[in-house]
């Protein structure tokens, strides 16, 4: 370690965007940015290292970049909302940086998805025709643990803790789960291993095995084989069974 560091001192907490020495960097937040589109994280990047309002440690896509998260330590994950699995991906963030701030840009205008992310752990979020200075805005107002909505949204957000406390809430239908999820449900139900849904999707055994977690903490289940009992309509959820299967069990 240089003499010149304190100890848990970054290089990258004394350095401007340009490189040059701050005064007022160790006092930035420090940002990961999560997307797997390369121009949307580079260009954000890039862009936010010029406000000199925030210190950008590094960015990438998953699941590489989750590695890179934990080595960093960064303050604020910038997320991108776009991602297909974007909603899951807190915890998983906060399972190597406990207590990191999420941030999600091109959130859209819907209520229920802001809802949604809320629900997810994001702590502020940025809308598709946010600004660079929004997001820096969002930045800095998830570091004084600050979630800026409209009213509408803060009447949503109200209702929902009121059902939640009264017991009464449950999951929107077909909402809980990412599409990625809802094509593994039915494969699960069928009784398919980790690596046989992996070869049937072609992705990874790995990625299946995390879209399983995820799954079963959604529904608040501790083993796969309750998945199929759980999936059933009578609990408030979408059968994602084909129509002819359901066909031929009631006939």
């Amino acid at each position: 370690m240089p003499a010149n560091r304190r100890p848990g001192e970054r290089a990258c907490d004394r350095l401007s965007a340009d490189g040059s020495r701050s005064a007022g960097a160790a006092e930035w937040p420090r940002i990961f940015i999560l997307s797997d589109v390369r121009l949307h994280r580079e260009g954000i990047a890039v862009t936010l290292g010029k406000t000199n309002a925030v210190d950008v440690l590094g960015a990438g896509a998953p699941p590489d970049a989750f590695a890179r998260i934990a080595q960093l330590l960064p303050d604020v994950v910038v997320l991108d909302s776009s991602l297909d699995d974007a909603l899951s991906l807190p915890p998983r963030i906060r399972e190597v940086v406990p207590g990191v701030k999420i941030v999600a840009f091109a959130v859209s205008g819907v209520d229920q998805d802001v809802i949604a992310c809320a629900e997810a752990g994001i702590s502020a979020f940025v809308p598709r025709d946010g600004t660079i200075e929004d997001l820096v805005s969002a930045v800095h107002q998830a570091m004084h643990g600050e979630f800026v909505c409209s009213p509408r949204i803060t009447a949503l957000l109200l209702d929902r803790i009121a059902a939640l406390s009264a017991g009464h809430a449950k999951p929107r239908d077909g909402q809980v789960l990412t599409q990625r999820e809802r094509e593994i449900v039915p494969l699960v139900e069928q009784g398919l291993s980790n690596k046989e849904i992996a070869r049937k999707l072609s992705v990874g055994t790995a990625t299946v095995k995390n879209h399983v977690h995820n799954i079963l903490e959604k529904l608040q289940l501790s083993r796969r084989g309750e998945v199929a009992a759980r999936m059933h309509p009578t609990w408030g959820y979408v059968s994602f069974r084909p129509l002819e299967e359901v066909g031929d069990k009631v006939r």
